[in-house]
Order: structure tokens, then sequence, then C-alpha cells
């Protein structure tokens, strides 16, 4: 922590163009060496290279570029002129500036090992922070060759270090005492973490779990909400956070989704599932069958990976819908309209993306009244790659925000600075008995409304030349 802390303090005092032209480099690095990192993620599970260059590759080089157009104007300090300046502030000057916090610490998640560390670690670099992150477990072989290619790009040694990636290594990494940490993980490991941090005050970006709602309009077009679905629960293995889990579709669409979905599920690949969430999910299913859901696929096995499930006839009040669950699964849940549909999903603990397939006026009305940190509409997951667009969720989902330029922002502290230039300094002299008229005629004189405020103008008047009598 003391050696990141010696280097980021040179820097932090560099301009931002200067510190994002090794971002630059870094991804004509990214593609030029492409195949290093597709082999750096071949551990994830079933990941395929085109899977690996779409999901995690592409969009860390876009982030990057995005970064390097943008940040140095977002970053520019904010000078204010006299517009909107309160008048008894005449002759001075002010503008919010953007200081990095010092050191950042990521906690990385294991289903974008490269995607999500990689953009908050760039991210924070440009913002002038220096960056540790802590992989997850099996997961170090990306970051290790992030940090090798930034080396080379010219980020000053000790500037982005990766640590080990046990639970030891993450709890001393926290009690080293981190200006900020950005943790991506389930909302049980948020709230340790919090606890750890809450002590000293630390502030945070917690990216948690999800259960994403989709909702189905009428005039939806079953078929590709079909294929959105199916997607979902084959894209990485359905090891997303924004992966549908939820679905509410109206009641005379409801058996219509469903014999396409059945249909759709048999061609999908089966999932090498951790075991203890295959676990989680039979138990969660057999819970809901059993309060009269209907399973669309098999129940997972311990001997076997997991096939894609869905759940017809499903109820809100079941856990199975109130669950985080890296696995693909999806309930349907029929409703009235989508009165009910909003009415129900809140019932959710979790609110970080939702999706809504129909007509666009429609669809977009309903966006507007989701509770969730990103809405994509006719479409899944995919857009919210786009490196223009934060990414952070509600209520146990998390808060703050990653990526964009609300993202970037979000690695820096604000500070004002104010100067006078001049006028007097009539506040450092003791009171005087005039003071209440004329901060009363300036008050009226500033807000008041029709004939008050002409009478106010008269009273301040009337305030300032007997002030300047007096003087």
């Amino acid at each position: 922590m003391l050696r990141a802390r010696t280097v980021q303090a040179g820097w932090g005092t560099l301009s931002p163009a200067t510190r994002v032209r090794p971002l630059d480099q870094l991804r004509h690095r990214i593609a030029a060496d492409a195949d290093a990192l597709v082999d750096d993620l071949a551990t994830r599970p079933g990941r395929r290279p085109a899977e690996s260059l779409a999901a995690e590759i592409l969009p860390l080089a876009d982030a990057c570029r995005f970064l390097t157009r943008e940040a140095p104007s977002l970053l520019r300090p904010r000078r204010l002129g006299h517009r909107g300046r309160p008048v008894w502030l005449f002759g001075v000057e002010a503008e919010v500036r953007r200081d990095p916090f010092g050191v950042v610490l990521i906690l990385a998640p294991s289903n974008y090992p490269l995607l999500l560390p990689g953009v908050q670690a760039v991210q924070a670099l440009a913002a002038g922070n220096a960056v540790l992150v802590k992989p997850a477990p099996g997961c170090t072989a990306p970051m290790e060759r992030l940090a090798d290619w930034l080396a080379d790009a010219g980020v000053p040694d000790g500037l982005f270090q990766v640590l080990g990636e046990t639970l030891a290594h993450a709890e001393a990494a926290l009690d080293a005492g981190p200006d900020l940490v950005v943790l991506t993980g389930s909302a049980e490991t948020g709230r340790r973490v919090q606890e750890r941090l809450a002590p000293r005050l630390i502030p945070s970006i917690m990216e948690l779990s999800g259960s994403d709602a989709v909702f189905v309009l009428p005039g939806a077009d079953l078929d590709l909400v079909t294929r959105a679905l199916a997607f979902g629960l084959r894209f990485n293995g359905s090891a997303t956070c924004i992966a549908p889990r939820r679905v509410f579709v109206p009641q005379d669409l409801a058996a219509g989704l469903e014999w396409r979905l059945a249909e759709r599920l048999t061609a999908l690949p089966t999932v090498p599932v951790p075991l203890p969430v295959r676990h989680r999910v039979a138990r969660l299913a057999a819970d809901a069958i059993a309060a009269g859901a209907r399973a669309i696929g098999p129940l997972p096995s311990p001997e076997t990976p997991m096939a894609p499930l869905a759940l017809a006839a499903a109820r809100p009040d079941m856990a199975l819908l109130s669950e985080d669950l890296f696995a693909p699964v999806v309930a349907l849940v029929a409703v009235e309209d989508m009165e009910e549909a909003l009415t129900q999903a809140a019932r959710c603990p979790y609110a970080l993306g939702a999706s809504v397939f129909g007509p666009e006026g429609a669809a977009r009305a309903l966006a507007a009244r989701m509770e969730a940190g990103s809405v994509t509409i006719n479409d899944l997951i995919a857009p919210t790659a786009d490196p223009r667009l934060p990414f952070g969720g509600r209520r146990r989902s998390g808060w703050g925000v990653t990526r964009g330029a609300e993202g970037l922002l979000e690695m820096t502290r604000v500070k004002t600075v104010s100067r006078r230039r001049r006028g007097p300094h009539p506040h450092f002299d003791d009171p005087d008995p005039g003071d209440e008229a004329l901060l009363r005629g300036l008050l009226g004189a500033a807000h008041g409304a029709g004939a008050e405020r002409r009478a106010a103008w008269t009273e301040l008047a009337r305030a300032v030349w007997e002030r300047a009598r007096r003087r």
C-alpha cells in the first residue's frame, strides 16, 4: 500500500490528457494480442473464444477508447461564470475540481475476470489513482497480463498492482486502509466488506447481486422474447448479474411463451454450475414445484452439468424469485397487466437491471417507472456494455456506479476553489446596525415577486447608501 501511495502522489499531479495516453496504447495492445487474453480466459468453464472476445475483450478496448477521448474534458476543472452567482459574492470566482481518491482497491469477481476489474482499473488510473486488484480465485492471469501491458505502455511501476487471490489477501488489503473500495460480488459479500470498512469510514462502490426482471408487453414479439431468454440462459453459462431470472407476461401470452421456450431450451447446452449452486437451485425449484410451478427441463443433478431450467406458473412469493442465482434458471409469472407486474416485481429485494419487450412507446413508458439501475428495451444484456453508459444497482444490488462518465467521476473527490479578485470584504467587519435592513433588502430584491421585489430594491438602495455614509 505504501508503495502505491508513493507512486500515486506523482501520478495524480499529471494532467488527465497525460494519464490516458497509456490507455490508448493499451487498447492497441489488446487488439494486437487478443489471443493471449483469450487463452487467459479459457479457464472459464464452457467459455468459447468468441464469447470471451464479445463479452470481455472488445468491451474493455472500447472502454479504453472512451476514456482516451472523454476523460480529459470530464476531469478538467469546471469554472463557474457570473451567471447565477449571488450578488453579494460580487468579485468572487469559483471552480469545481476533481481530485483522485489516492489508492483504489478493486475486489474482482470470477464471472467476468477481465472486463469488470479491467474497466474499473483503467477508470481509476485515468482519474489519477493507484490501483490494487484482488482477483477472484483462479482469475489472476488476465489481471497480470493487464499489469504487464500497462507497464509496457508507460504506467509507473507500482501504480497498478495485482494482489493474491485468497480471502486473507482481501482482508489484508482492506485492513491496510485503501481510500476507495470497488467490489463486484454478491450482496452477502458486500455486507461483509462494508462491515470491515464502516469503522474507518472508507467509501465504497458496490456492484452486487441481481435477479433481473423481464416484462413482456401486449404486442411483444414472443419469438424475440424467447430468443432473448435463451441467450440470457446460455451467455457466459448464465453467470451474469443481469441475466433474466423473472419474466412477467400477460396471462393471454403466457402459454405461447411457455411452449416456445420449452422448444428452445432443448437445444441449449448444459452448464458446469458449481455443485453448491446446483443444490441451491434444486431445492428452490422443488419448493416452487410443490407450490404449483411447472418445470420446463430437468432439475439440477449432483452428477451432471446443469441443463437450462424454466419454471412456468411461478408466483412472486416463491423463494426462487427473490434469490440471486448464478445458474441457467428463469421463472415465468403470468399477470393481469403491467401494473400488477410492477407491483409483483418490486417484491424482490434486488434492483440491478431489467428488460422490456413490446411496442416502443409503451416500453419506454414502463421503463421510466421501473426500479432498476439499467433497463434495456427489446434487447438483453448486450447494450449495457456500451462504454458511455454507467452501470450500478439499487436496493440490495448495491450503490454507486462504474463505467461511463459517471463511473469515471465516481473515482474522484470533489474540491471547490473560490477566489475573490476584487471588491470589499464587508463580512470581515463588525456587525453594523443597518446590516439587517441591507440583508432584508437583498433577500427581497433577489427572491421577491412583483411589487414586493420593487419595494425591496428601494429598501436595498437606501440601506447601501446609509451604510456607505456611516463608513
